[in-house]
């Protein structure tokens, strides 16, 4: 099965033959939510049809991956993502603190690396934050810090799961986070995302000492070096992209949900946290919710300050000098300082 937006029959067929639509239910409306990064998502609509009439529409999210990064198909990827990512929402759905921000799983179709999943509406995500003056409220501060620290400290395991070894998507970010920004020559050319850049990231990507502390840190990463809190659950892509705002029935105020937890796997805490901190500091939140955010998360034992900032240090390097850029609204001097101000946290 392939999904295609292109072909809602075929889609109707196999939400039939799956269970998810009735005999005199019709797809009636194909469309992509969104653009997504990794996966070939869509929404699908459907109507049921009684004596000439139409009765309550509802909609569904179909989601597939594909062995190929859907916004960069020249980029292979594990195909089997969504399994994982399945497989973490029903691991963590009898969570009631972590299934109330979540959307809901109906359906994983391993064979074919499909979900189907509980459409939550008009929505955004929170990339509106790297925008000038766009500040998280402290309700969604909260909301999304208590969620990593619920996330931490109830799947905690000396052993961890097998199931989320997740082995191939972690060589897959290891790349991109650990080793391709600070390759001197990997083909791409940061002056064409800003006039400047390519100089600006030489001084790092020259810098053995600094290189070799990131090598040390991706082997933490990976599981092969043990360092941190005891290994628990991670969402492992924890950053705006992956949160959503959505607005309450009846317009009463907005509420807050995580998706697309695809990379997630059994490692240290400070990996997720560094990541959140890293992007607060790259939308330049205010210093004092910075703060609050590190008062507010509930630590697991063993927490290692001075991994956290190594891992934070990293994620804003990769994201400002490798291939995974983001819609920044930076000058080229921020984007320096920022360089520097990770380095920094990285010794």
């Amino acid at each position: 099965m392939h999904l295609d937006a292109q072909n809602p029959q075929a889609i109707q067929e196999y939400l039939a033959r799956r269970g998810w639509i009735c005999e005199d239910e019709s797809v009636v409306a194909v469309e992509k939510p969104g653009e997504g990064n990794m996966n070939y998502t869509l929404r699908v609509q459907t109507s049921r049809f009684h004596d000439d009439r139409t009765s309550a529409t509802r909609s569904l999210i179909v989601k597939q991956s594909r062995g190929y990064v859907e916004k960069y198909p020249s980029i292979a990827a594990p195909a089997d993502r969504a399994v994982i990512e399945g497989q973490f929402y029903r691991k963590t759905s009898p969570v009631p603190d972590l299934r109330a921000r979540q959307p809901e799983l109906l359906d994983l179709d391993a064979e074919h690396h499909i979900l189907v999943m509980e459409d939550l509406g008009a929505s955004r995500d929170f990339t509106d934050l790297y925008k000038p003056g766009v500040v998280l409220t402290e309700a969604e501060q909260m909301a999304l810090v208590d969620y990593l620290s619920t996330l931490h400290n109830q799947f905690r395991q000396a052993e961890p799961d097998p199931a989320f070894a997740n082995q191939a998507m972690r060589a897959l970010n290891h790349e991109h986070i650990f080793r391709y920004p600070f390759m001197l020559d990997n083909g791409f050319d940061l002056n064409q995302v800003q006039a400047g850049l390519q100089e600006a990231a030489m001084p790092y990507k020259q810098n053995e000492a600094l290189k070799e502390t990131i090598a040390q840190l991706g082997r933490v990463y990976l599981g092969e070096v043990q360092r941190g809190s005891a290994p628990t659950l991670l969402h492992g892509d924890y950053y705006p992209g992956s949160w959503l705002r959505l607005q309450n029935a009846g317009g009463n105020g907005v509420s807050v949900r995580v998706i697309d937890p695809e990379f997630c796997f059994y490692g240290p805490a400070e990996f997720d946290l560094g990541v959140m901190l890293a992007h607060l500091h790259m939308s330049e939140q205010p210093t004092q919710q910075i703060e609050a955010v590190l008062a507010q998360y509930a630590r697991p034992d063993g927490f290692d300050e001075s991994l956290l900032r190594q891992f934070t240090g990293v994620e804003i390097m990769r994201r400002l000098i490798g291939l995974a850029q983001l819609p920044l609204s930076l000058s080229l001097e921020t984007k320096v300082a920022l360089l520097d101000r990770a380095a920094h946290l990285l010794h």
